[in-house]
């Protein structure tokens, strides 16, 4: 029987005296987390909930972020973590659809959060986990701990749902992975042999907390009773500063956030020596800053994870063995883990051979339950056990993946997913627009960048900076068109009256080997 709250129950039997968090010069050793994640589960289950209810987080990275993960679980309720990075309308929209009926916040958000729960029928309590005085309409993280006794571990586990985590939908709506304790436990599993992480290893929380990649990072250091260093969102110059005075071991960031800390003023001279490991991933590493970080920083290895939300989400890893073979497979996102399977098949569903290209599909212990609330999208995701997951790619001799498409219409900026629908429901509620289509081009530090290409009613006018300013109401700030341009004449269509998005992405990508970033 696995279950993430299980972890906990471990890491508190195993190393007691060990430190679990440090947050802000606050911290707590794993035998106090254990007794506090009880006490916070005995809490949350006195709101009067049901088995299998769901509870929202709409915080930033803290250490009480970390231990409602698992009070969450601990209780008996499924985990919503929400994108920090959402506009309110999304927020809402998760919750809605989720049926959300606690949401779990900080300082950062306590004014979303009273929008929220003031526009959403049915939910029955908001509890704080901020630093300073809880607003009257919320409960107090602390005094729910400190006004309940330990309580008994909810039965649910293995293949039971332990999270929804909202990832961009291709009709324009976010998607709800259901994920399972088991596929969590197995995702962490799979990784353990890339990182190799003792229970002397420190682990920086420096992407999101809600995003799944860190997510495993989470998984890695509890199950291997380590210890987890937050801060409470990425700054390059204080990510420097905690690898020296907090002596972390291991970190994740995706390429957008290591190029802007290789290129701080202080990365050159940084105490790195305590840092064994960093992991990357969400995008891939363009070459010249795989080189910056191998050349400035030779001692730290690099580990590289492909994979997506659906899968827990990671699928193949490029070693740290790999970095220092360095050559072709450089570009490639690396072998298989220990857990899954991985094939490549034509649109007749038939194996590809080695070096033809195909969907990239997988199958595992890790892979979703399946969407929320959305059948019809789980069907066609989830085939006979195989995850499809959308990207495009070929095998070597070698059994090394290389991604070279994407087969969902979907931009990866900075390690953020953004469905084109998205971004074009966005713009063509503009008054000035007749059509649009949102594609990926290449930008040199987030890998892809959003562009809108539109097309004006005859009559009408608009600028680039009236398109951008009209979607920042309405869609996150990292969904938002980085640039737009113009079109005279209609968007070029298919046969079947689709959008020729191909025709529209070729003179951004010409001379590029693949046309994902």
């Amino acid at each position: 029987m696995v279950s993430l709250p299980a972890m906990i129950e471990r890491a508190g039997r195993l190393n007691p005296e060990g430190l679990a968090t440090q947050y802000q010069g606050r911290q707590y050793k794993w035998s106090e987390v254990a007794d506090r994640v009880s006490r916070m589960a005995a809490g949350l289950q006195g709101l009067g909930l049901d088995e299998g209810d769901r509870v929202a987080i709409l915080s930033l990275n803290s250490d009480r972020y970390y231990e409602s993960i698992f009070a969450i679980s601990r209780a008996g309720y499924v985990l919503v973590p929400l994108n920090t990075r959402w506009a309110l309308p999304e927020n809402n929209y998760a919750l809605a659809d989720s049926g959300s009926l606690v949401l779990m916040f900080d300082d950062a958000f306590a004014e979303q959060a009273a929008v929220l729960l003031s526009e959403l029928d049915g939910m029955v309590g908001a509890i704080y986990l901020g630093e300073g005085e809880c607003p009257q309409w919320a409960q107090s993280y602390e005094k729910l701990i400190a006004d309940n006794q330990p309580g008994n571990m909810s039965r649910r586990c293995d293949g039971d749902m332990a999270g929804i985590f909202y990832t961009g939908g291709t009709t324009g709506f976010p998607k709800g992975v259901m994920q399972s304790h088991g596929a969590l436990w197995a995702s962490a599993l799979g990784m353990l042999p890339e990182v190799s992480m003792t229970r002397e290893g420190k682990y920086l929380h420096a992407a999101p907390m809600f995003h799944v990649a860190d997510f495993a990072g989470t998984m890695n250091t509890t199950l291997l009773c380590g210890t987890n260093v937050m801060l409470q969102s990425f700054e390059p110059g204080l990510v420097l500063k905690t690898f020296a005075d907090y002596r972390v071991t291991h970190s994740l960031l995706v390429p957008a956030m290591l190029k802007m800390a290789l290129n701080h003023p202080d990365a050159a001279t940084a105490d790195v020596s305590s840092l064994q490991c960093l992991m990357y991933g969400a995008s891939p590493m363009p070459p010249s800053v795989l080189e910056q970080c191998q050349a400035m920083w030779p001692t730290v290895d690099l580990v590289q994870a492909y994979g997506q939300t659906e899968l827990a989400p990671v699928a193949t890893t490029l070693s740290m063995s790999d970095h220092r073979r360095g050559g072709e497979i450089l570009k490639s996102a690396g072998r298989p883990t220990a857990i899954n399977e991985i094939r490549i098949v034509g649109e007749d569903g038939e194996g590809c051979p080695t070096g033809v290209s195909g969907e990239i599909v997988v199958r595992g212990p890790h892979t979703m339950i399946g969407y929320w609330n959305k059948p019809e999208e789980t069907a066609k995701a989830l085939r006979d056990g195989w995850v499809y997951t959308g990207d495009a790619g070929y095998f070597n001799g070698d059994g090394y993946l290389f991604i070279v498409d994407r087969v969902k219409d979907m931009v990866v900026t900075g390690g953020e997913n953004v469905f084109t629908t998205e971004v074009e429901n966005a713009v063509i509620t503009h008054d000035s627009v007749l059509d649009v289509a949102v594609i990926g081009i290449p930008h040199e530090e987030w890998g892809e960048a959003v562009h809108a290409i539109v097309v004006l009613h005859p009559d009408r006018d608009a600028s680039e900076e009236e398109m951008i300013g009209h979607c920042r109401e309405l869609i996150a700030g990292y969904k938002l068109p980085k640039s737009v341009s113009f079109r005279l004449e209609a968007l070029p269509l298919s046969g079947a009256g689709k959008v020729l998005k191909t025709e529209l992405r070729k003179p951004f990508w010409e001379g590029r080997e693949r046309q994902v970033n």
